[in-house]
């Protein structure tokens, strides 16, 4: 069986999406998720290390390295398989949620259009 997973809040979708083409440490993070968000997600350090935590926990993303950069500790995470399968099952939740207002938006605009002409 295919196990679901809860509909993911904004900041939590752009950050398993930044981390999906390679490990990435937490400033890098940030930038991609609000670069990929088109600007709309804009992590402070709290929130991101808050949801990496929970993220860790719920074995979305690991570390994959510790380094220590001008004596101080830095992680890179990556994605791992199960938080892939989140972020892919997010994706086709959003994209079916999508298709719902986009057909019924077409359906209407053309519904009215004719009733405008006739």
């Amino acid at each position: 069986m295919t196990k679901s997973f809860a509909a993911m809040r904004e900041p939590t979708y752009f950050i398993l999406a930044a981390l999906q083409d390679e490990p990435l440490h937490g400033y890098a993070i940030v930038k991609r998720a609000q670069e990929l968000s088109g600007g709309r997600v804009r992590l402070t350090t709290g929130t991101l290390y808050a949801a990496l935590d929970r993220l860790s926990g719920e074995e979305m993303v690991r570390v994959a390295e510790e380094t220590v950069v001008n004596g101080r500790a830095r992680r890179t995470y990556e994605l791992t398989e199960r938080g892939l399968s989140a972020l892919r099952e997010e994706a086709a939740r959003m994209a079916a949620a999508a298709r719902v207002v986009r057909t019924r938006s077409g359906v209407s605009r053309a519904t009215t259009v004719r009733t405008a002409l006739a």
